[in-house]
């Protein structure tokens, strides 16, 4: 298990538990967005790395703890699997709809949306890849790429967090980790499974499918934002990331 993390994250430690121990230092997140050319690759440990930052983050300035309700609207990016991870790890439950939310996460795109929805608090997200942040945000909106930077790595629960717990729209930890095994076992992912992905996160079904049944499976996942229209760039990186399996 996870040397950033204590004991008790139910479903954060499933999830990326398989990405540890002997197999930490290997790809587990690879982004590239064709419409800006960026590439960026995160291994199991630096994953587990930011997924702590994120979580204290949470807990620590938005008093985010077991029961929080949060919405996260954020593309598929590699800051919003550690997010959705920090909010399973502070036993917080994922909500779909933001005007249920005590806190909601967004990017600049879905900002006015977040703020619409009148939760108890924002945090925005720059998806910057130097990390750079926003500006010109409403008073009280906290800026995760400012505010990030400064909490430890290492995250260990107040309290532990039952698999029991709500997790995702009223179904426990339990229940989410389950379904997240049975896609994988119908998507034919396995340990070792390299997923090369263009789905997008926005739907149950697509953030079950693209994210969480490659991390239950104990694979790594290519993901692609802002597909080239030319199938041979993907079918080409597909080959040179040495993908397995394609999604969708």
């Amino acid at each position: 298990m996870s040397p950033v993390f204590g004991s008790g994250l139910y479903l954060t430690d499933a999830l990326l538990g398989p990405a540890l121990g002997g197999s930490a230092a290997r790809p587990l997140l690879t982004h590239y967005d064709d419409a800006t050319g960026e590439r960026m690759e995160l291994s199991g440990t630096t994953t587990a790395n930011w997924t702590a930052k994120a979580a204290n983050l949470l807990r620590d300035e938005c008093d985010v703890e077991p029961g929080t309700r949060v919405t996260v609207l954020l593309p598929a990016h590699w800051q919003t699997a550690a997010a959705l991870l920090a909010v399973w790890a502070c036993g917080a439950e994922l909500v779909g709809d933001p005007s249920s939310a005590e806190w909601v996460l967004a990017d600049a795109a879905r900002l006015d949306t977040a703020l619409a929805a009148q939760p108890d608090g924002v945090v925005a997200f720059s998806l910057d890849a130097f990390g750079g942040g926003l500006t010109g945000l409403p008073s009280g909106t906290v800026d995760f790429a400012t505010e990030v930077r400064v909490h430890g790595d290492e995250f260990v629960p107040w309290d532990p967090v039952d698999g029991d717990a709500p997790a995702w729209d009223g179904e426990p930890g339990s229940a989410v980790l389950a379904a997240a095994r049975d896609r994988a076992a119908a998507l034919g992912l396995s340990e070792g499974s390299r997923v090369h992905s263009t789905a997008a996160w926005d739907t149950a079904d697509g953030l079950r499918d693209g994210l969480l049944a490659v991390l239950a499976a104990g694979g790594s996942l290519v993901q692609t934002v802002n597909p080239a229209d030319d199938p041979a760039v993907l079918a080409r990186r597909a080959e040179t990331e040495r993908c397995t399996a394609r999604l969708p």
